[in-house]
């Protein structure tokens, strides 16, 4: 499976992907806002070896993100899937994402939970530092419905993502 837009695409993660993963969530650059991650490149092929069997029972789906000439430049979790909803994170993106990388990786994420998956909203958590995170869902429509000690929680419609998509249509995707 294969998701794609003007500059970036989602595809499924593969086991070979280990390292490359490890080396993002290891990264000080891009970690401070996930939850830590320890281990080796062969302890992370594992975890995906577990996490295939996940994505067969449609429980959860991870995404590497890569530009369009095929350059890894980030990762994209679905999980947390209920009735009515999923969640998603683990987003990183690199120094080699491209320009609209994030907007891009965010529509094909919804995409995907609200067309293929067919929910009618998305439900997630931003650290509460992550000011830049906060902004970006609020202004694509995210409306904030509580909070824990480290984190806001957030809810999206499928409606708000429709129309926040319409702002950007022609000029970003």
């Amino acid at each position: 499976m294969q998701l794609n837009s003007k500059t970036i695409r989602l595809r499924l993660v593969k086991e070979d992907d280990a390292e490359f993963i490890l080396s993002l969530r290891t990264d000080t650059k891009y970690n401070q806002h996930l939850s830590p991650v320890t281990g080796s490149v062969s302890a992370q092929a594992e975890w995906i070896r577990k996490y295939k069997e996940d994505e067969k029972n449609k429980t959860q789906y991870y995404f590497i993100i890569e530009r369009n000439d095929g350059i890894r430049c980030g990762t994209v979790r679905i999980y947390d899937i209920r009735d009515d909803s999923f969640s998603w994170g683990s987003w990183i993106l690199n120094e080699n994402k491209t320009r609209f990388a994030a907007i891009e990786s965010a529509f094909l994420v919804y995409q995907f939970g609200f067309e293929h998956l067919k929910f009618k909203k998305s439900h997630f958590e931003v650290r509460k530092e992550n000011l830049k995170v906060i902004s970006f869902h609020e202004k694509m429509g995210a409306v904030k419905n509580g909070e824990t000690e480290f984190e806001y929680l957030y809810e999206v419609t499928k409606q708000s993502i429709l129309l926040a998509r319409k702002k950007f249509e022609g000029n970003i995707l």
